[in-house]
């Protein structure tokens, strides 16, 4: 029953999802704002977190959780989803080489977009304020938007940033956690033990990160800016990356990448792990 398979799937995705989003969280807030604050406002990710603890109190790290966790089931679901039906689109076999499993990925990664993008943008808004009396909660800014803005110019600011960060980010997360799950899987078998799923899943992490995260950085401020950007999306995204290099030399675009690799090994383990957990229990309780 092609439809039950699915539906696994979705289920399976959204257990991963939310176990990325409460692991994940309070380094994914460090980052954010090691990204978009403005310059000279922060030493480092080590001062944002220090800063955002002593001058906001801990509960700032989970700041914009609430964007991500309602909407996360809906994007990893849709993600694992795309995964699977683009791995049987990729190849017939269920045996993929690792560029067919990129290849998925980066498919997987580009449908993810549609929903990634909205998520993250309220995410970010959430995560640029820094505690002051007009700090507006999560609805106030998604009314917002939506009255100045629109669908496309508010709710969906950051769309193409988006979808460009996403392919190349997925056929890196996909094509790290096979490379790593067939390197255990050549010793201990089909079996991997559980700690193996974790690596793998804190490999295909780190692989996502390392293969867009200056496109990340961009999205990022895009996002967060009070305006929506105007012209090709390739000409905002080209001037957006001018104005970082100008602003702070090329290492600005690898800002907040130390507590994103941090992040990632806990983050990604846990998401893996609760995937494909749910997946072989879901398979076992339904026989598909």
């Amino acid at each position: 029953m092609p439809y039950l398979s699915t539906v696994n799937d979705l289920v399976a995705g959204s257990m991963g999802g939310a176990a990325q989003v409460l692991v994940g969280q309070p380094l994914d807030t460090v980052k954010t704002r090691a990204q978009i604050a403005p310059k000279g406002m922060f030493k480092g990710p080590m001062d944002v977190l220090a800063q955002t603890v002593r001058k906001e109190g801990f509960f700032a790290l989970y700041k914009g959780m609430a964007s991500p966790l309602l909407g996360i089931a809906g994007v990893n679901s849709l993600l694992f989803a795309s995964y699977v039906y683009s791995k049987r689109i990729v190849s017939p076999f269920p045996q993929l080489s690792l560029k067919e499993i990129a290849l998925a990925g980066a498919m997987a990664g580009a449908a993810n977009a549609i929903l990634a993008s909205p998520v993250e943008m309220f995410k970010v808004r959430m995560q640029g304020q820094y505690g002051d009396a007009t700090d507006k909660k999560l609805r106030d800014v998604a009314k917002e938007m939506w009255r100045d803005w629109g669908f496309r110019k508010g709710v969906m600011r950051g769309y193409w940033v988006t979808f460009a960060r996403e392919i190349p980010a997925y056929a890196g997360f996909y094509a790290g956690f096979e490379f790593s799950k067939r390197k255990f899987q050549s010793k201990y078998g089909d079996k991997v033990p559980f700690w193996a799923l974790l690596t793998s899943g804190a490999t295909g992490g780190i692989a996502y990160w390392l293969s867009c995260y200056p496109l990340d950085v961009i999205k990022s401020r895009i996002q967060l800016r009070q305006t929506p950007p105007t012209g090709k999306p390739w000409q905002y995204m080209n001037n957006e990356l001018r104005m970082i290099v100008a602003e702070s030399g090329i290492t600005g675009l690898f800002r907040g990448l130390s507590p994103s690799l941090l992040r990632t090994i806990p983050a990604a383990a846990s998401t893996f792990a609760a995937f494909e957990l749910t997946r072989e229990f879901l398979t076992e309780t339904t026989g598909v």
